[in-house]
């Protein structure tokens, strides 16, 4: 099954969130028939985000945005875990702070977009501008309705100015998982930590939370930008949905493991004449071959 031809929001395409079925896992009926697909795809992952760093020519952007508990943390844990944290970078937006707030909306997300060769994860984003802005009526719809055009020319200059492929994951839970979810924070000391004072305040806007969505992913989903809708009720179907997603983009990018840009037989010669100082300052020792030699027999 090809989750990406699935899960995609064509540009200019209304979806209705509640026609959606978040429970949808496909061909799988159980976690244990996924593990060896979900295991391909984030070794996969691995190897692709070696190549990515090696060549440096391109960069990832990786946009995950959902409800409250809907599994943001859980997907930049289970999925871009898979990557070396030498070449990622995972930034969560919080409340602007004031300095931010004198700045326009994108100056404080710029900074974080990814570099040749990096991969960067956005646990919640931009996109909250023209969510959370919208819904608590914190600006006025003159000034947030302008933002979806803004935010298509800012995705549109990270494209073509710095080869950054964006990849926009909403993670859709229904309102019941929600409050599942709720509850095993409440009984799960090891979770505790996460409940907010806020959860049940911004539970009470999920109708107007659905709308915004559905006008962003309306607005925003581009060819150079396009948005996916995951069903997410299912965390392990979440994992091999957004794993397979970002394998298959990586793929279409076509990357090249670089050449050396040394002179590499300079090289060997200087490795074989140090290989013979050495050995000849110990005699007694015997020559070890190269590491990645093989032996005679």
């Amino acid at each position: 099954m090809d989750y990406r031809k699935l899960f995609v929001v064509e540009p200019g395409k209304r979806v209705k969130l509640d026609k959606l079925d978040a429970d949808y896992t496909g061909k799988h009926c159980s976690e244990d028939r996924a593990k060896a697909e979900t295991k391909k795809y984030l070794d996969k992952l691995n190897d692709l985000q070696y190549l990515l760093y090696s060549e440096a020519r391109h960069s990832l952007l990786i946009v995950l945005q959902a409800m409250d508990a809907g599994g943001k943390d859980g997907t930049v844990r289970h999925v871009l875990g898979a990557m070396n944290p030498q070449g990622t970078m995972v930034t969560s937006f919080k409340q602007p702070t004031a300095q931010e707030l004198k700045q326009d909306f994108l100056w404080r997300v710029h900074p974080h977009a990814p570099a040749r060769g990096m991969v960067s994860a956005f646990n919640r984003s931009h996109y909250e501008d023209v969510l959370v802005v919208r819904v608590h009526k914190l600006v006025p719809k003159s000034i947030w309705s302008r933002r979806y055009e803004f935010i298509n020319e800012f995705e549109k200059l990270l494209h073509r100015e710095n080869e950054t492929y964006v990849l926009k994951f909403f993670l859709h839970i229904s309102k019941e998982e929600q409050l599942r979810r709720f509850q095993e924070r409440l009984v799960d000391p090891a979770r505790n930590w996460k409940i907010s004072e806020d959860d049940y305040k911004e539970r009470e806007y999920w109708d107007d939370y659905v709308k915004a969505y559905e006008d962003v992913f309306a607005k925003t989903s581009t060819k150079h930008a396009p948005w996916y809708i995951i069903p997410a009720n299912q965390k392990w179907f979440r994992n091999l949905a957004v794993s397979q997603i970002i394998v298959a983009a990586m793929e279409e990018i076509g990357m090249q493991m670089p050449k050396a840009q040394v002179d590499l037989e300079m090289i060997r010669r200087q490795y074989h004449q140090a290989l013979d100082e050495d050995s000849e300052s110990r005699p007694d020792e015997k020559r070890r071959p190269a590491r990645g030699a093989k032996s005679k027999k």
